[in-house]
C-alpha cells in the first residue's frame, strides 16, 4: 500500500529534497506539501519549484487540512516543528522528525506526544550514521580506559546549532558504551583551559563553511596508533531517502517513542 507523505517546510533545502525522495519511492507518494500560511508560493504548482514530479496537480498549501496524509515529515526549526506537533496530535498522525537543536523542554514535548502518535525522532536519517552509531560504541568498549576520544563535524555555512545534532549523538553513543553521563564528559570550548585533556572526555571541534552537507569523525587517540571513524555526506537526499523509509516504517506502528536505529533494527 502507497504511503501519503505530508512534507512539511516543503519549499526548504531539505524538504525540497524530501519531496523529491518520497516522489521517487513506488511504495509511497507524495499527498501534501505544506509551507507557512503567508508564503507567496501558497497555491502554486509545487512543481514550480521542484521539476519533474509525478503528480504534477500537487500545490503547496498551509498547514490546514491534513486528512490527505498518512504520514508528516517534519526537518523545520524547533518553534515551527511543535506547532506541528501539536496538529498531528490533534489529528491522530504518525510524524517522522529531523529537527536539530532542540533542548531539553522540547525533547519533553516530543516524549509527552509520542503517548499519543508514533513518531520517529532522529537527528540523522542517513543509513550510513546511523551504522556508525553502532561502531563508535564498539570502538569505546573494546579500546578501554587509555583512549582519548574526539568529535569533528563540519556543515555548510547556513547550519546554526553547533555542534550539530549528529556529532552530539555520536558523543552520547560513546558516552553509554563507557558507562559515562555525556554531560558530564563532554567539552565544547578549551580556550580558557588551564589543564591538560582527560581521558574521561569527550571532546567536540566545529567547522561551518561553503556548502558542507555533512561530515562527521570520532577518533581514538592512543600512544602509537589512531583508530578514525568517519562518515561523509554528499547530498541531502542521503537524509531524505532515510526519512521516507522511516515513514513507511512508522506508518502502522503503535503510539511510541522510536529512532532510526529501531527503523534499521540495529537496537
Amino acid at each position: 500500500m502507497s504511503v501519503g507523505l505530508g512534507i512539511l517546510g516543503a519549499n526548504g533545502r531539505m524538504g525540497q529534497a524530501l519531496l523529491e525522495a518520497g516522489n521517487a519511492q513506488e511504495d509511497s507518494h507524495l499527498a501534501g506539501a505544506f509551507v507557512r500560511a503567508h508564503s507567496p508560493l501558497v497555491g502554486l504548482p509545487v512543481n514550480t519549484l521542484v521539476k519533474g514530479l509525478a503528480d504534477h496537480a500537487l500545490t503547496f498549501t498551509s498547514l490546514t487540512d491534513t486528512s490527505c496524509a498518512d504520514v508528516l515529515i517534519d526537518f523545520t526549526l524547533p518553534e515551527g516543528m511543535l506547532n506541528h506537533l501539536d496538529i498531528a496530535v490533534a489529528n491522530n498522525i504518525p510524524m517522522v522528525i529531523g529537527t536539530t537543536g532542540l533542548d531539553d523542554a522540547q525533547m519533553q514535548r516530543l516524549h509527552e506526544a509520542a503517548k499519543h502518535i508514533p513518531i520517529v525522532f532522529s537527528r540523522n536519517y542517513s543509513v550510513g550514521i546511523n551504522l556508525l552509531l553502532d561502531l563508535v560504541q564498539t570502538a569505546a568498549t573494546k579500546l578501554g580506559d587509555d583512549v582519548d576520544i574526539e568529535i569533528f563535524e563540519g556543515h555548510h555555512r547556513h547550519k546554526i546549532d553547533s555542534p550539530s545534532g549528529t556529532a552530539l549523538a555520536i558523543g552520547e553513543a560513546i558516552a553509554h558504551a563507557k558507562g559515562w553521563q555525556h554531560d558530564d564528559v563532554a567539552v565544547y570550548e578549551r580556550s580558557q583551559s588551564e589543564q591538560a585533556k582527560s581521558q574521561k572526555e569527550i571532546g567536540y571541534s566545529v567547522l561551518r563553511g561553503g556548502d558542507i552537507v555533512g561530515e562527521h569523525t570520532a577518533y581514538f587517540a592512543l600512544m602509537g596508533e589512531r583508530l578514525e571513524l568517519t562518515h561523509k555526506a554528499s547530498s541531502r537526499m542521503t537524509f531524505a531517502r532515510g526519512a521516507v523509509r522511516a515513514a513507511k516504517w512508522v506508518q502502522n506502528k503503535q503510539a511510541g517513542f522510536y529512532t532510526m536505529q529501531d527503523v534499521l533494527d540495529l537496537g
